[in-house]
């Protein structure tokens, strides 16, 4: 959609005891730094190491044991930041952000308020066919993400394992630009989708590589379009955080139960403290966690430990020019060059795998034909089978070798499915299996015309059915088919029937 008009979906609208309400949300991105070594240490970022393996003296918070930056987590950043259109700040400062919790040993974060490493960039969310939603980039941070603390060992104590501790965070704000439930899955799931094909974050959420932190409030109809006019927060409703969510499904419910829950305090009188809460997914509902902290609350202060980090230009535009093939511009291309509808480019530029494979197969052939069986015959198989296209049993050459096939009239469609499934379930080359297996197709016009002449003189009372009936010419050419053991070219069959019937 990069050079495509769009028209902004319609906000998600709530009708109360007392009139219609919007919702507003803005959401909060941690997504992990893909990188061997955490941010201020060597130590391992791999998951699931045993408890406090992956630990440094630095990230134990040791006495006089001091952090040292990671140059590749800097560039993943400045990576990120570019792939979402965003300016770079050629110099940023950490700071410490103070607060006490068991599985942060050194009782503060190292993170970046007021000097972020990038500023202000934008995202494109696709909500169907020429409806799309821009949403804006505030600012990318690094941080330090904290350890995790264990409740489920043992009834009496908690327990804590520190590898994750100090493994670098982007923390990738928005503006409160979403304004439903759909929007909302919508933007974390192309986001993580960027982040994935820049290679900057994995995005797996399972392990919690990617999480988002929702803000949520309400307003009257009309109220949001002041706000756009002014940048005034005031015209918009006091917003809660709902924290910590990891789940596409589980983001669309939180928010649509805290926007109701905030709708029926507003319409009894009530207002709305700002808060962070959490969502439990078992009873389907947000509660209250702590109020909501503002920076001054955690004492930041400039990180004595770390001079501000000062990058340049070339190398920024070094990693610019290094940059992938992004999805948006991936889909009009797919859309260009290999005519695919918006739908099949949407589905096959989803996952950076999926878009080589097709790639691979599309290469130099039919693009839509292309599309067609990787689509619905390949991915429909894999999802039956519970495989990622990593471990595809077929081949994009081999793939792309059935559809060869198909193109030069050797194999009809029929023959095609038959011949994917052994080539799924046993490998090999589609077109030396063809050849042994006697399964080519029928194109000899005598030898189907001798097939057809057989059906017609032996079945007399269903040639007049057809004659008046021309619809009923297709059982003929089923007949044939059956005849010739599905081998026939179908096309020869129908243009014979409807030669020898009349029709």
């Amino acid at each position: 959609m990069l050079d495509l008009t769009y028209d902004t979906p319609k906000p998600k609208v709530i009708s109360g005891a007392t009139g219609d309400w919007e919702l507003v949300i803005g959401m909060e991105i941690h997504a992990q730094v893909s990188s061997e070594a955490k941010l201020f240490s060597g130590a391992s970022t791999k998951f699931g190491a045993e408890p406090n393996s992956n630990v440094a003296f630095v990230d134990a918070a040791m006495p006089g044991m001091l952090p040292v930056i990671n140059e590749f987590c800097v560039e993943q950043a400045v990576r990120t930041g570019l792939g979402l259109k965003a300016g770079i700040n050629l110099v940023s400062a950490f700071d410490r952000k103070n607060y006490f919790y068991p599985d942060l040993p050194q009782g503060y974060q190292i993170s970046q308020l007021y000097h972020p490493i990038v500023g202000e960039g934008e995202v494109l969310v696709e909500m169907g066919e020429g409806i799309a939603r821009l949403v804006r980039i505030e600012r990318i941070h690094l941080e330090q993400d904290a350890g995790k603390s264990i409740h489920d060992m043992d009834p009496h104590m908690s327990f804590v394992d520190l590898n994750r501790t100090g493994v670098a965070l982007m923390e990738i704000v928005s503006r409160p630009d979403i304004r439903g439930p759909e929007e909302a899955a919508a933007y974390v799931g192309k986001l993580r989708q960027i982040l994935r094909y820049l290679g900057t974050c994995d995005g797996n959420m399972q392990n919690g590589n990617l999480r988002a932190d929702v803000n949520v409030s309400v307003c009257r109809p009309g109220q949001y379009e002041k706000y756009q006019e002014t940048q005034d927060f005031s015209h918009l409703g006091t917003r809660c955080e709902i924290k910590n969510m990891n789940s596409m499904r589980f983001i669309q419910a939180a928010i649509d139960y805290e926007a109701r829950r905030q709708i029926a305090i507003l319409e009894d009188g009530g207002k709305i403290d700002q808060e962070t809460r959490l969502y439990d997914p078992d009873r389907n509902e947000t509660r209250s966690m702590r109020s909501k902290e503002e920076a001054h609350d955690y004492r930041y202060f400039p990180c004595p430990d770390l001079m501000p980090l000062e990058i340049e230009q070339a190398w920024v535009d070094g990693i610019a020019a290094s940059l992938p093939e992004l999805p948006d511009a991936k889909k009009a291309r797919f859309m260009q060059d290999f005519g695919l509808t918006d739908y099949d480019a949407s589905v096959l530029t989803a996952e950076v795998e999926n878009a080589a494979y097709f790639e691979n197969v599309a290469e130099g052939g039919d693009g839509k034909l292309a599309a067609n069986w990787v689509i619905n015959e390949l991915f429909g198989r894999l999802k039956k089978d519970d495989k990622a296209i990593g471990d595809s049993p077929v081949s994009p050459e081999q793939l792309a070798g059935i559809i060869r096939l198909i193109k030069s009239d050797a194999i009809s469609g029929k023959i095609a499915k038959d011949l994917f499934e052994i080539v799924y379930t046993e490998g090999g080359d589609p077109e030396k299996i063809v050849e042994d297996r006697g399964m080519k197709q029928v194109t000899d016009t005598g030898a189907i015309e001798a097939a057809v002449d057989e059906i017609i003189a032996a079945n007399p009372a269903q040639v007049e059915k057809a004659k008046q009936n021309p619809k009923l010419a297709g059982w003929f050419v089923g007949q044939v088919m059956k005849a010739t053991g599905g081998k026939a070219n179908p096309k020869a069959v129908n243009d014979l029937v409807a030669a020898k019937l009349g029709l």
